[in-house]
């Protein structure tokens, strides 16, 4: 399970740090660490500990919990499923969740 959510911590690191266009070797000079510490921490193989969790957060401008982020991988199909559940429970917000869609969608 650990080793599970060691890959999947390093996989969302490793995409927030794409996607700030941070080269792998930049990234761990702003942590003070050896490029191959950060790049066991990317591939899953270590956990950064507490100190670096805080560094990493603050050097992608996140809070930590966003950095533990995992549901947006989910396939678009069950996103989708998700969605329709939600709305399925809450009809009273049918009508602001079609207003968000047309606005992101404009």
């Amino acid at each position: 399970m650990t080793n599970n959510l060691n890959k999947k911590l390093g996989l969302r690191i490793r995409e927030l740090r794409l996607s700030r266009k941070i080269k792998q070797g930049e990234f761990a000079d702003l942590l003070n660490m050896e490029r191959s510490n950060f790049t066991r921490i990317e591939s899953g193989k270590q956990k950064p500990n507490d100190e670096n969790l805080y560094k990493i957060a603050s050097i992608l401008n996140v809070e930590i919990k966003d950095l533990f982020d995992f549901e947006h991988n989910k396939p678009d199909t069950d996103l989708v499923t998700e969605i329709v559940n939600k709305l399925k429970n809450n009809p009273e917000k049918i009508k602001d969740f079609y207003k968000i869609v047309i606005a992101l969608t404009k």
